[in-house]
């Protein structure tokens, strides 16, 4: 018997959305990750899970290194982004090593700003035909 793989709809939709999405809907798709990830990782934290945690944080590190290698650091802004993302980095590794909620709580919060941030600069380049 010949076995075939059968292609997951759910993994070709994923797949068909990212590749037509646009450089900022990208990002925003990485921190709404992230901050999903960091859910998970903090939930499991509080259950004493502390496998899954560990992988929900390294996933979640994996996106700020994605965020970081995006960085074009020919302009200031970058370098400035690219503390935060390696401080951000930093505390997650620590909290992975500690297995500490509150960690991941400074790292979610910093997170959703940041969304909250790029979100609203998408939205104001949209509406003033740049993008």
């Amino acid at each position: 018997m010949i076995n075939v793989a059968v292609p997951n709809p759910y993994q070709q939709y994923r797949q068909q959305q990212v590749s037509a999405a646009t450089p900022e809907k990208l990002l925003l798709m990485l921190f709404d990750g992230a901050i999903r990830f960091s859910g998970q990782a903090l939930k499991s934290l509080q259950e004493k899970r502390n496998d899954a945690a560990h992988h929900s944080l390294t996933r979640v590190q994996d996106i700020i290194m994605e965020l970081i290698g995006s960085l074009n650091m020919e302009y200031e802004i970058a370098q400035n982004l690219y503390s935060l993302y390696y401080y951000l980095y930093r505390r997650l590794v620590e909290a992975n090593v500690k297995k500490d909620a509150a960690i991941v709580e400074e790292v979610m919060k910093f997170l959703k700003e940041l969304r909250g941030a790029w979100y609203e600069t998408a939205a104001k380049a949209k509406s003033e035909g740049a993008v």
